[in-house]
């Protein structure tokens, strides 16, 4: 549920807060992310577009929006014809979630780290996770309860920041290394320090080829025409090199 927004690195922060500051972040800006998700360029004009452009028919399917934020791509998937489930970790996300969707959807507050006990096995088509595994430290049990709700032969949608994009990004020095990071994000009127963990590309893909998935399309989105009439300089360096990576998985047997 992420803004890529300006920001500087941080790092060997004591681990047990990480989570609790990501949720104060959340908790913080909710009001003002929510407002400006709309047309946010780096959300509504090349995150939505791009990982959307991988979505099969929605119409009449059942689909599971992991860490939804505020709902807006709940909203979308729901005027396709869709029937959406979401959560977040965010109580005031799930909240304008709610409203925004006015009734339609269920939205409810869960931690993308802990297993989905709520859902059956096999109870979505799909899983879209947009711009939120950045937030979780290790992988593997995500994954593999994204594999068991999904039905055979399922899709998982992710976008992530791009695991380049992140090591220039926070000046790394250890690409291979799972790293705790923070960034001061400026766009929301006052600065939010928002954490989360770098990681290589090969520790973005393993989860997922590990855990039965086959990946089937990677994307590294260009944005829209739209963002280049709000941010003509950002645009232009996303049109020379990508921060953020889409990726299509299908679960298999």
């Amino acid at each position: 549920m992420g803004i890529h927004l300006g920001g500087f690195s941080q790092r060997n922060e004591e681990e047990p807060s990480v989570k609790q500051k990501i949720i104060h972040a959340y908790e913080k800006l909710a009001d003002r992310y929510n407002a400006l998700i709309d047309h946010k360029p780096h959300n509504a004009y090349y995150d939505r577009p791009n990982t959307l452009g991988l979505l099969p028919e929605v119409k009449g399917k059942a689909i599971l929006d992991a860490a939804c934020g505020p709902g807006k791509y709940a909203e979308i998937l729901l005027e396709q014809g869709a029937s959406v489930t979401g959560f977040d970790i965010s109580p005031q996300m799930i909240q304008l979630a709610q409203q925004r969707n006015e009734g339609r959807g269920t939205f409810l507050v869960h931690d993308l780290c802990s297993p989905l006990e709520m859902f059956e096995s096999e109870s979505f088509d799909i899983v879209i996770c947009a711009l939120a595994l950045q937030y979780v430290k290790n992988w593997t049990t995500v994954i593999q309860e994204f594999y068991r709700v999904l039905i055979p032969r399922g899709k998982l949608i992710v976008s992530i920041e791009h695991p380049i994009f992140q090591y220039n990004y926070f000046h790394s020095t250890q690409y291979f290394d799972i790293e705790h990071v923070a960034s001061d994000w400026k766009g929301f009127g006052i600065p939010v320090k928002v954490h989360s963990y770098r990681r290589s590309l090969t520790d973005c893909l393993l989860p997922l080829t590990n855990n039965g998935f086959y990946i089937d399309k990677l994307v590294e989105p260009l944005p829209t025409k739209e963002f280049e009439a709000i941010d003509p300089r950002r645009y232009k360096k996303l049109m020379k090199f990508p921060s953020f990576l889409c990726i299509r998985a299908e679960k298999r047997p």
